[in-house]
């Protein structure tokens, strides 16, 4: 298999399916699926979707947690050509509805925490509903799959094939519909190889299926032939056990997660000696932890900065550059990141602006929305286009890229520029600091002006907000303090800052 010779990712589970029909895929639990189980399973959804009028570039969707009926689900989608929508569980019902509208979706596998969070409006969809657990409504997956034995008509799937469209968190606004190609997958199984991908990976995924950061590690141990152990929901006491019991080689995993499993007293009592590589992206990620992962977890430790748009991605190979845990590590090969000012000119090395990028791997577009596809792509003096990441930053004298903060979060106080990273760094030196994320608010003397949330382990507010103030600048001050429970979060970990404006807003 070479980067040059493209192969559909059901394909290779078919090989591998006929090369060792009896290797393990998937473990959920008690629960394991060979690959020969799966493949014949994915025969029988591809074959369901055929017989129920689904033809290739048609969607599906699906709205449910982890389970191996998911991931077969997913697969066998893609088998007839079939782009997949996998929707996240914590939307509201109105967002879930918009999506399947918008991706068209002719099926919509659903399970039953989701259907009771959405009621009746399961009943306006004009999509065919399958349950995929128990006492979910609709047709149960069980009699949706074509007969034991059936095979789906051959689908020639070409690169520009819609794979899959992940929508967009929608903590900005509106989801949008970032459309994958198979060729774009295609791309994440093959530069996974150099990572150590491959039959006898044993990947232990936490986050859910339904995530980008999920599946850039999922389908790339499906399609080395590799096992991949699935966890429902994240709990860092049993990601240890399970890393231990099933000698746990890659895994992916987000900011707070590691955070949380480095806290645990009885990590170090864990054997986690069989990891190769970890990997996280998704969310700021502190110099301080990674330092700790890397003394404290065996195996190489590895940051990945981009988006699920792609156009170019940055890594962080933290084992070999130590020395450089501050910043997202240098543009991945064949990639090509430049910093622009806010009138779209290319800045020098060392200065501050949004970064773009460029590569093979890049998004189709967003579903239905060519305006907001123009409007998150830069076109260089040479004509070549880049995707906008809305992130600030800036490369440092080696090449290394450090991130101020998202372009959108950016304060500006009295007309200064003030990166909210810079302020959580600072309050994070102290040490009855849990957690902190600083947003702006609206000031009539400053335009706008920076207010922390903290998750305190007994500070009081008017102690933090001396001790940060003391530490910054004039023009960094901050204003206000709010003590806070826990910090609002995505389901991959980001902390949802629109929340806290809001909250302030309305305090």
């Amino acid at each position: 298999m070479s980067a040059e010779t493209f192969k559909p990712l059901p394909e290779m589970v078919h090989a591998h399916a006929e090369r060792a029909p009896s290797k393990i895929a998937l473990i959920q639990d008690e629960q394991q699926l060979s690959y020969g189980a799966l493949d014949t399973l994915m025969d029988r959804v591809a074959a369901a979707l055929q017989r129920d009028g689904l033809a290739p570039r048609d969607s599906v969707a699906i709205c449910a947690g982890t389970s191996s009926e998911y991931a077969a689900a997913f697969l066998g989608a893609l088998r007839a050509g079939v782009a997949v929508a996998p929707i996240a569980p914590s939307s509201t019902a109105d967002s879930i509805v918009d999506m399947i509208a918008d991706c068209g979706a002719k099926v919509f596998f659903v399970d039953r925490s989701v259907a009771e969070a959405l009621g009746d409006r399961l009943n306006t969809l004009k999509a065919k509903v399958v349950g995929l657990d128990d006492g979910a409504p609709g047709t149960p997956f069980s009699a949706f799959l074509a007969r034991v034995g059936s095979r789906p008509a051959p689908v020639a799937i070409h690169e520009d094939m819609p794979f899959n469209i992940i929508y967009s968190s929608g903590t900005t606004g509106t989801p949008k519909g970032i459309v994958q190609s198979h060729g774009m997958r295609f791309g994440h199984v093959m530069r996974a190889a150099p990572m150590g991908y491959g039959e006898n990976t044993v990947a232990l995924l936490s986050t859910p299926l339904y995530s980008n950061t999920t599946l850039v590690s999922f389908f790339p141990a499906i399609g080395w032939g590799g096992a991949v152990v699935l966890m429902k929901k994240f709990d860092a006491a049993h990601y240890l056990e399970l890393a231990q019991r099933h000698r746990a080689t890659h895994t992916m995993l987000v900011p707070v997660q590691y955070s949380r499993l480095m806290a645990r007293e009885d990590f170090d009592s864990f054997d986690l000696s069989a990891f190769q590589m970890k990997f996280c992206t998704s969310a700021p990620f502190s110099a301080a932890l990674k330092a700790d992962v890397l003394k404290r977890w065996p195996g190489g430790l590895v940051e990945y900065f981009g988006m699920t748009e792609g156009g170019g991605t940055c890594v962080l190979i933290a084992h070999v550059y130590p020395d450089k845990l501050h910043t997202v590590g240098t543009p991945a090969p064949g990639h090509d990141i430049r910093i622009i000012d806010e009138d779209g000119r290319e800045l020098p090395r060392g200065e501050v602006g949004e970064l773009v990028g460029r590569s093979e791997l890049v998004m189709s577009g967003y579903h239905n929305r060519k305006d907001q596809t123009d409007a998150a792509t830069w076109v260089s003096p040479d004509g070549l286009a880049f995707i906008r990441t809305g992130d600030v930053g800036r490369f440092d004298a080696d090449g290394f890229v450090e991130l101020m903060d998202r372009k959108k979060d950016m304060i500006i106080s009295g007309g200064f520029n003030i990166y909210p990273s810079d302020l959580e760094a600072v309050l994070r030196q102290h040490p009855d600091v849990a957690d902190v994320a600083v947003v702006g608010v609206p000031s009539a003397d400053w335009g706008e002006t920076p207010v922390a949330f903290v998750v305190s382990r007994g500070a009081d507010a008017a102690a933090l907000k001396a001790f940060a103030n003391e530490r910054v600048g004039k023009t960094q001050r901050i204003s206000d303090v709010r003590l806070i429970d826990e910090l609002p979060r995505s389901h991959i970990g980001k902390i949802l800052k629109r929340e806290l404006r809001d909250a302030f807003a309305k305090s």
